[in-house]
């Protein structure tokens, strides 16, 4: 297949027929995306939302920053203890190939095609969208393993405030392939990988109030709709909730949190214990997850309530 990337001059994407489609032009901040060959920059009333890396990366796209609604980052990119470890990353096994990992043993997720970013509105606001198609392909080969369609949505929320965005991954057996089998470790899923201050100083909560079983040291994994966690940043605390989509397989998530010697979160499959398989023909895997980030440390009621606003419009997505 020949990799190519739709057009993504780096320009501003105005947002303002979109707020008037949605009715509320007064409330809502504007949207905006910049682009060049390797990044996507989206901005909310030209502050920095989200960075989005979905080429000249070393194995896979990923989030590469995601900011507060006071602009504060809380991702960390590669750190030396974890070099694999892509601030919020999606990363599995798949047809016995680590794809978690990135040695020479392990497989890549190729960057196929891009499209432009675009904002979509709805009756309870509005967000930039962009589509990744991409390809998991093992060490040294040319055919790949499966097919993704990846697709990030963000937006500034007025419930907090806060930002939000959807990941949504359709995965497929490639073609040629009858099966695939995802497997991988008990942290193998949507990671998020948090800035240093974070680290071994927050506290993390579920809708639940149950971390789950531990698996080792301070790993625990436990089913959880959301998982939120709640740490400082430049000396003042955020919260960042990881929701699981009711639609999604497994739901809720067997959420993997640990917090020495260092933070962690991710939603994942308990492929550790159950692996999937993906048959060709069958319709795709539909892996769909929230990303919610607020100033302070939100309670469990703001959470609650954001979930289930994201819920009933993912439904309708």
């Amino acid at each position: 297949m020949r990799h190519e990337l739709l057009p993504l001059a780096a320009t501003v994407v105005c947002v303002w027929l979109a707020c008037c489609a949605a009715g509320q032009t007064a409330d809502l901040p504007a949207l905006g995306a910049t682009s060049d060959a390797h990044l996507i920059t989206v901005a909310a009333s030209s502050r920095p939302l989200l960075k989005y890396r979905f080429d000249g990366v070393p194995r896979k796209p990923y989030v590469a920053e995601l900011y507060s609604p006071s602009g504060r980052q809380v991702l960390r990119d590669s750190p030396q203890d974890h070099k694999h470890h892509h601030a919020l990353m999606l990363a599995l096994g798949a047809g016995g190939i680590d794809f978690w990992s990135e040695n020479e043993k392990c497989g890549s997720q190729r960057h196929v095609r891009m499209t432009s970013p675009e904002i979509t509105a709805t009756a309870a606001g509005h967000a930039m969208r962009f589509t990744q198609e991409l390809e998991w392909t093992g060490p040294g080969q040319k055919d790949p393993i499966l097919s993704e369609r990846r697709t990030i949505a963000a937006s500034r929320e007025q419930d907090g405030p806060a930002t939000l965005v959807t990941w949504h991954s359709r995965l497929q057996p490639a073609a040629g392939r009858a099966d695939v089998e995802l497997s991988g470790a008990h942290y193998f899923g949507l990671g998020v990988r948090f800035v240093t201050s974070m680290d071994g100083t927050g506290k993390f909560r579920t809708d639940s109030g149950q971390l789950g079983e531990i698996v080792r040291g301070t790993e625990r994994v436990g089913p959880a709709k959301w998982c939120a966690y709640s740490a400082p940043v430049d000396g003042k605390p955020v919260t960042l909730a990881l929701f699981d989509s009711p639609h999604n397989p497994r739901h809720p998530a067997p959420m993997f949190t640990m917090t020495a010697p260092f933070a962690y979160v991710s939603a994942t499959l308990n492929l550790w214990k159950q692996p999937l398989v993906l048959k060709a023909g069958a319709p795709p895997l539909n892996l769909r997850y929230g990303i919610a980030l607020w100033d302070g440390e939100v309670d469990q009621q703001v959470i609650e309530r954001l979930y289930a606003k994201w819920v009933q419009r993912d439904r309708g997505s």
